[in-house]
């Protein structure tokens, strides 16, 4: 297996921290628009690594470097913006492809998240070639999670709803997100989709559906709500189910900061001029955060990524269970030098690519998680160190 992983931010940098300790790859080419940060990011860890410069926004630009360098499968590590010219020059180069979240959704034309790429998911097929997407944490394991219920804990399912929740504190900061801000506000800004059997999928408002949801291994209590995130979009082609959500702990101080910023316009995307320059005040907003990648030292707590499900168990009684992954920020920071939210979402394409290259996972055409079987990913995500867990609730 050769591996073209494209992003060396907090994400790929971490995801090079796991795979230089599995044997599972022949090489690891990390990619970024500023090569520094990719050398940064494989330096120390072996003649497996070598980092490029690539312009993640230019479809050629991907399929050269995938040529070059012989690649077999292209990990996408950056923001959404960019999965539809990484995953198509994959597919020009003859590459599978894997990423953590899925094409963006357009407002107001019925474009929903992950379309774009489900629209060639024919292509993908008649080429013999896999596109495994949604496969970081959330979306990801928690797709994962909702296919082992859906196969070893319930006979009928209500509802799954996948709920995510911390009590992470960042010293020094009165705010400071520990993932990408730019792809926090598209989520959480979006108007959020929630799926039933007898409307299919549908939005709400954002933030909507308040509820407090009690997370495991001494998190406690944190009020979720209602986020546009791609398992409600991927869990239903494959899981049957009459209802599937997804909601966000997010806090009311960050809410009140989202809210502002989309009342100033600081959430938009197209460029505004500014004394002679055009910048996106996104990235304006970006910017002037602090890299999360930077804030593991002075991180805090634990965060948790988990699916929720009821119906009725394999006896037929009622059944609710909470299947989670926790990843303790002082664990992560310990055994690999990166914060425990970066962490989290960087195992399980790891994960993903060891078990696509051993054949213990296989498919073509535009997959999600929930379309492959649960239980040797889940094995072998307790294999890495990082074990799962399961509430009755």
């Amino acid at each position: 297996m050769r591996v073209l992983l494209v992003g060396a931010g907090g994400v790929g940098s971490a995801a090079v921290s796991i795979a230089a300790r599995r044997a599972f790859f022949e090489t690891i080419v990390v990619a970024d628009h500023d090569v520094t940060r990719a050398e940064r990011a494989v330096a120390g860890h072996g003649d497996r690594f070598a980092a490029a410069r690539l312009d993640a926004s230019d479809v050629d630009a991907v399929t050269a470097l995938c040529r070059e360098h012989r690649i077999t499968h292209v990990l996408n590590a950056v923001d959404p913006r960019f999965v539809m010219p990484i995953f198509n020059g994959a597919f020009a180069a003859g590459a599978d492809y894997l990423d953590m979240a899925m094409s963006l959704s357009h407002a107001g034309t019925g474009v929903k998240l992950g379309d774009d790429q489900f629209a060639l998911a024919d292509a993908w097929s008649a080429a013999g070639r896999l596109a495994l997407c949604g496969i970081g944490v959330e979306p990801g394991l928690s797709d994962v999670f909702a296919r082992y219920a859906a196969d070893e804990l319930f006979s009928e399912i209500d509802e799954i709803g996948v709920r995510d929740g911390a009590n992470l504190t960042v010293d020094g900061y009165d705010f400071a997100p520990s993932f990408s801000i730019w792809t926090t506000i598209e989520e959480c800004l979006n108007p959020p989709v929630v799926w039933e059997r007898d409307r299919g999928w549908f939005t709400t408002e954002p933030f909507s559906e308040p509820e407090v949801f009690h997370f495991p291994e001494g998190i406690g209590p944190v009020e979720c709500v209602n986020v546009e995130h791609e398992e409600v979009l991927l869990i239903p082609r494959w899981v049957k189910a009459r209802r599937v959500t997804f909601k966000y702990g997010l806090g009311d101080e960050f809410i009140e900061v989202l809210k502002t910023l989309h009342k100033l316009g600081l959430d938009a995307v197209s460029p505004v001029r500014v004394r002679g320059v055009d910048v996106s005040p996104r990235d304006v907003v970006a910017a002037s955060l602090p890299d999360p990648a930077t804030l593991g030292a002075r991180m805090r707590g634990k965060t948790c990524a988990g699916t929720w499900v009821r119906g009725l168990g394999p006896d037929g009684q009622p059944r609710e269970v909470y299947l989670y992954h926790v990843v303790d920020n002082e664990w992560s920071m310990r055994e690999y030098g990166h914060q425990a939210v970066v962490w989290q979402t960087a195992v399980n394409p790891v994960v993903a690519l060891e078990l696509l290259a051993t054949g213990v996972w296989a498919g073509v055409g535009v997959l999600g998680p929930e379309a492959l079987p649960p239980m040797p990913f889940l094995d072998l995500l307790t294999a890495y160190g990082s074990p799962w867990g399961l509430e009755e609730r």
